[in-house]
């Protein structure tokens, strides 16, 4: 049978299951989509398709050296899609096409069109699931129901795979002497330089992160001037790197780490699952997918339209240091830290009482990791309209969150070099003191925002 591999948000060779599968089948081409227009639809960043379209070129040429040929396609939208697939398999004869799920609302009726006209043509069509470890459906509760709480699915998670320790399928090709890439290259504009693509890199990255951050995760994960983070979020965005690659490499470290659930070093797996946990979601409710609210029972809050604050908050002026520093590092590099993605999502939903989702598409315009799943999912777990979200009443307060991450004010110097003078103790709020020394009123700009006020009008607003 002549197999075709698609390639879609699972750009790797390795621990890539569906295309081990293609290929064990004598698969020798595979394709990919270039949906600009799509896309675009969906907020994609700038900085994120040009870490795809890196990544394209690099696997490009690693198929290459086992002579598999990819072939990329310019489908603007999904719709696209279906005519280019269905050409292309008339054009070489492909009977089996095989790829991976994506869970996402548009995904899902792409894929059922796809399927539809395949069967039509005697093409089957076979999807994986490789973008997470517990399949989506097989983490439910006695009622055969998706948990909706984070908690009792996590339990349920660790149930299931507690005694299981993961490998990866054998890679069933061996490299070609010389192996011509006849893939044209994609122009790409060079943002995400900073983020490598290569093979070699990637594994350099997380064994760095298994070996020298993993036990330390919890103890820093929280403090933005420091790399305490794991800083894989865009491979995983992409499929650049597999979940189930990340368990095996910590397993090969750490054998018992699903069974030591209370130890520090458990805490980046605890992220996974919550990572799991916002994809089995978002594939079972696909409401999520078309922006609505989690938990109907808030759809009666009155969001404030205020276009002034809304830019303040994305140009990094709202007068508050912490949240203005996590703007601009998220506009300037394409990346923010998870802590300040709390902090800065607290504050635009409950400080502002600006709509999440103007939010939500903000960081989707920007972030390198960008994904619907998690992004959504934080958004409204700030937002209190999610899924096991934050309780209403909890809002963040973002000069006690600079005090307690940013205590000597390192990363707000790093992105407002304009209060590199103010000292530790008046640099999370230094209105005050900057008017006490007669300072320039330009230098730093007032508080869009009363704090207490802030708090009080969001309580209020989210009392129905």
């Amino acid at each position: 049978m002549n197999t075709l591999f698609w390639f879609r948000r699972d750009l790797r060779l390795f621990s890539n299951e569906a295309l081990i599968e293609a290929l064990n089948n004598g698969a020798k081409k595979a394709i990919f989509f270039i949906c600009e227009k799509q896309w675009q639809q969906h907020n994609a960043a700038p900085i994120q398709i040009d870490l795809l379209k890196r990544r394209l070129n690099y696997i490009s040429e690693q198929l290459a050296q086992y002579a598999i040929e990819l072939h990329i396609i310019d489908a603007p939208y999904f719709a696209d899609c279906e005519s280019a697939l269905l050409s292309f398999c008339d054009k070489h004869q492909v009977e089996h096409v095989i790829a991976n799920k994506e869970y996402e609302l548009n995904e899902v009726n792409r894929d059922a069109q796809i399927l539809t006209k395949c069967d039509e043509k005697n093409i089957t069509f076979t999807l994986y699931e490789g973008d997470v470890i517990a399949p989506v459906g097989t983490v439910k509760n006695q009622s055969n129901e998706m948990y909706k709480v984070f908690t009792p699915f996590k339990k349920q998670w660790l149930k299931q795979y507690q005694d299981t320790h993961f490998s990866l399928l054998p890679w069933p090709l061996k490299k070609l002497a010389e192996g011509k890439n006849n893939s044209p290259v994609l122009k790409c504009d060079g943002s995400s330089e900073k983020w490598p693509v290569d093979d070699d890199s990637l594994a350099t990255i997380v064994d760095n992160f298994i070996c020298d951050k993993l036990s330390s995760y919890d103890d820093q994960r929280d403090i933005p001037s420091i790399k305490g983070t794991s800083g894989l979020s865009p491979y995983l965005a992409l499929g650049i790197i597999s979940p189930k690659q990340l368990l095996v490499n910590i397993q090969n470290r750490y054998p018992d780490i699903l069974t030591t659930s209370k130890s520090k070093t458990f805490t980046w797996i605890n992220e996974l699952i919550w990572r799991e946990f916002y994809r089995h979601l978002i594939a079972q409710f696909p409401k999520l997918s078309r922006g609505d609210n989690f938990n109907e029972k808030y759809n009666s809050v009155t969001w404030r339209k205020n276009e002034a604050d809304f830019k303040a908050w994305c140009e990094g002026k709202t007068g508050y240091p912490l949240v203005d520093a996590a703007m601009r590092q998220l506009v300037q590099t394409g990346w923010m830290h998870n802590r300040l993605r709390m902090v800065v999502a607290s504050f635009l939903t409950k400080h502002l009482l600006i709509n999440w989702r103007e939010g939500e598409s903000f960081f989707m315009q920007h972030l390198i990791d960008g994904d619907l799943a998690s992004n959504n999912g934080g958004w409204q777990w700030a937002a209190s309209t999610g899924c096991d979200a934050q309780p209403y009443f909890r809002v963040f307060n973002p000069i006690t969150q600079s005090e307690r991450f940013d205590p000597n004010g390192k990363f707000i110097r790093k992105y407002l070099p304009e209060l590199e003078k103010v000292p530790d103790k008046h640099i999370h709020f230094p209105h005050a003191y900057l008017a006490s020394i007669g300072g320039d009123k330009h230098c730093y700009w007032p508080a869009i925002v009363d704090h207490k006020a802030a708090r009080e009008r969001a309580i209020a607003a989210f009392k129905v």
